[in-house]
């Protein structure tokens, strides 16, 4: 099997991208293994940016072949907020609980049609000499609810309702949401490239 790392210190997230792409013959191992992984930087200004600057970085320390996402919420009633702040929407330390809160508050009054949102997922692969070679992306709809609804995923997944499962991301099992999840839409948009791009190695 190819192993690639993910540059990252989410293990939740991991095991997302590790049931996904095993399959197709790509063994997933993740940055938080290694001591020498660099803590990068997320100065983008955009998913696309900070996914290039930590698998381009990543890559090149470890010397490894590397793979990094940014996603994030994207709320059309607050603007397309949280965004790329999304893990820190609460502020720096923010915990799931913090930014779920502020989330809930900042729609107050919202009636529910107007609430729109979405998941988007933007990915970049990195060569071992740290020079991008991919940059991939999906996304999903749904809208924000108020009620926390399910115990699975993380982040703003309990709120996060699709129409089309009647479930939030959080009732989801992790097969469930590997079919249709904007990681899911972006990890199908790389194995479709995977031959092409490991063979260029």
């Amino acid at each position: 099997m190819r192993t690639i790392v993910l540059a990252s210190h989410n293990r939740k997230k991991a095991r997302e991208f590790a049931q996904l792409l095993r399959p197709h013959g790509v063994e997933l191992q993740i940055a938080a293994d290694f001591p020498d992984a660099p803590a990068v930087a997320e100065t983008g200004t955009t998913f696309a940016e900070n996914a290039a600057l930590k698998a381009t970085e990543t890559a090149r320390v470890l010397r490894a072949w590397c793979l990094a996402d940014d996603s994030g919420l994207v709320v059309d009633a607050l603007g397309g907020a949280p965004g790329v702040y999304s893990a820190r929407f609460a502020g720096p330390g923010a915990t799931d609980e913090d930014n779920n809160r502020k989330l809930i508050d900042a729609l107050a009054g919202v009636p529910a049609a107007q609430r729109t949102a979405r998941f988007e997922c933007h990915l970049a692969v990195a060569d071992p000499a740290g020079t991008q070679v991919l940059a991939v992306a999906g996304s999903c709809q749904g809208r924000i609810v108020d009620d926390h609804r399910g115990a699975e995923g993380f982040g703003y997944d309990p709120h996060f309702y699709v129409p089309e499962m009647d479930k939030t991301f959080g009732q989801l099992t992790l097969e469930q949401k590997g079919r249709i999840s904007h990681r899911a839409q972006a990890s199908r948009e790389l194995i479709a490239q995977l031959p092409t791009l490991f063979g260029s190695a």
